[in-house]
């Protein structure tokens, strides 16, 4: 695994780096787990912000300030519902990654940090997620020197060990 891939149990809303990823929901008006989270840590001003854009689709993603957080940005993308698996949702999964690392590159950042994405309310399956969010980082990584350092902050004990799992097979 590239060296730039740290795997750590804890909260997102207190990472210091250039941005953090939000998994949220299409409206992007803040939402419960991670979403509400960062809405709550970043205050009013992010939900002000999110209005603007009108929502975002599912496997896209939008950028925003990130107020009152230590990260300069939140980069906020909107997960796959699993239905089983045959409706597209590693594809759109894959694709929120890919749409996330996008907003680093026209940003410039150095740094970005992300949740478990659709593996709360959404159901996607811990194990196969991981597996996706690892080797889409690990594949941006192979073409990018810019940026040095990608965190996955898992929230509970295992999401770590899956990811950790996960990392072992890379």
């Amino acid at each position: 695994m590239d060296s730039r891939i740290k795997i750590i149990q804890g909260d997102i809303t207190t990472q210091k780096v250039d941005a953090i990823v939000n998994a949220a929901n299409s409206s992007l008006l803040g939402g419960g787990g991670v979403d509400g989270a960062i809405h709550r840590a970043a205050g009013p001003e992010l939900l002000d912000e999110c209005r603007s854009h009108g929502g975002c689709l599912p496997g896209q993603a939008q950028i925003t300030k990130g107020y009152r957080l230590p990260a300069q940005y939140v980069i906020h993308t909107v997960g796959p519902i699993w239905h089983g698996g045959d409706r597209g949702e590693p594809e759109l999964l894959r694709s929120c990654y890919r749409s996330c690392f996008r907003w680093a590159v026209a940003h410039d950042l150095h740094t970005i940090a992300f949740p478990s994405i659709s593996t709360g309310a959404y159901h996607y399956p811990v194990e196969e997620a991981c597996r996706i969010a690892l080797s889409e980082a690990a594949d941006f990584l192979a073409g990018n020197k810019t940026i040095v350092k990608v965190i996955f902050v898992c929230f509970d004990a295992a999401t770590h060990q899956a990811y950790l799992a996960a990392s072992k097979s890379l």
